[in-house]
């Protein structure tokens, strides 16, 4: 739930993903950036990056998440963050972890970096098999480890998939021994080389039976006096599963949950969350870069961002009304929000079709 992490805002000013740079040294199978260690032409400069900055903090955007290929490659990394932080905004990073050094580390610390997550898509053998890089899971354990030393709040994110979906077990194991405070488990998203790999994501059923052993394991924590932040992340069919599991486990907790879920809203690309790619265009997320809206170069993010004259941008400020198939006749829409448009026009070619990942039965979803 960005929404409820980011602040009560987020609706009206979105949260931002910077891809600030393309490059990065690692070789990720899922990658939706389609990047590689290589020097990319046409990013974002320090200075532009700048004016970038300011201009979502005055358009009052919660968050800035400075995001890749690899961030940490691009050496204005800690002046950017340090600038963000400068304008009042949260300033968060997303990385695949091998390059957090003591040093690294410390003045990310000092200059008041909100929060890092870090990458890691199973154990030892499975990570390094998605990373394509033999060691990566030591160099991102140690990444990981060296920011809890440091005092940073640090957590993992996963994207499940058929590869890797047998170690999330093992996953809450490495959290519970390391203390890591949070884990993000991620639904694949069809983008990039991503987009190879439909084929090897979750079928409907082990998708569920994933997020039931996600919140069995979650309530076994919390029941052993040793909570920590557990989200999924990217398929809003959980809003509507977890809810529906607890109407049966915990009915009190359950209207609870469904208040928050509302108050979410579900999907919130191109209205409560946006991406700016390392050239400077625009998308509605961070996963769906077929569509540009404008690049920060020529028009202010701001500008581009509440311009409802670009018949698209307006529809995604309202995406319930134009969803079809399944999706308009859910009960669960106004929870869901119709879930990811990238993944739907990925597998038919139309933006506005159902979510093939939406793993609820008709039955489920009927009014």
């Amino acid at each position: 739930m960005d929404h409820l992490r980011y602040g009560s805002d987020t609706h009206k000013r979105p949260v931002v993903v910077w891809n600030m740079t393309r490059r990065c040294n690692l070789k990720c199978i899922h990658c939706y950036s389609n990047s590689r260690n290589m020097i990319y032409e046409n990013e974002l400069t320090t200075d532009e990056g700048k004016t970038l900055i300011s201009d979502l903090a005055a358009f009052r955007s919660p968050v800035i998440l400075f995001s890749g290929g690899e961030p940490l490659m691009r050496e204005d990394l800690s002046e950017l963050v340090g600038y963000a932080v400068d304008q009042g905004m949260r300033a968060v990073i997303s990385t695949n972890g091998t390059l957090l050094t003591k040093k690294t580390v410390n003045i990310l610390k000092k200059i008041g970096i909100s929060y890092i997550g870090v990458s890691l898509d199973g154990m030892e053998n499975t990570h390094d098999r998605f990373r394509g890089v033999k060691g990566a899971f030591d160099m991102t354990v140690k990444g990981i480890k060296t920011c809890l030393e440091a005092g940073i709040k640090v957590g993992v994110r996963l994207t499940m998939n058929k590869n890797n979906f047998l170690d999330i077990p093992a996953i809450f194991n490495l959290i519970e021994k390391e203390d890591i405070p949070r884990v993000c488990f991620y639904h694949l998203v069809y983008s990039g080389r991503g987009s190879k790999l439909i084929d090897e994501d979750l079928s409907h059923g082990e998708t569920r039976k994933v997020v039931d052993i996600i919140m069995d394991r979650t309530r076994d924590l919390f029941d052993r006096g040793k909570p920590k932040e557990i989200l999924t992340v990217d398929n809003h069919a959980d809003g509507p599963y977890v809810f529906m599991r607890m109407q049966k486990e915990d009915p009190v907790r359950a209207k609870e949950v469904m208040s928050l879920l509302l108050v979410n809203e579900g999907n919130s690309s191109g209205n409560g969350i946006g991406c700016i790619s390392w050239d400077g265009e625009v998308h509605a997320d961070q996963f769906w870069r077929g569509i540009s809206f404008g690049n920060v170069r020529e028009r202010p993010f701001s500008e581009i961002w509440t311009d409802t004259s670009n018949e698209l941008m307006a529809r995604m400020k309202g995406k319930k009304r134009h969803v079809k198939g399944r999706c308009s006749t859910c009960r669960w829409l106004d929870v869901c929000g119709g879930n990811f448009r990238a993944r739907a026009e990925a597998v038919t070619g139309d933006i506005w079709a159902p979510d093939p990942a939406c793993y609820l039965t008709e039955e489920e979803i009927a009014k």
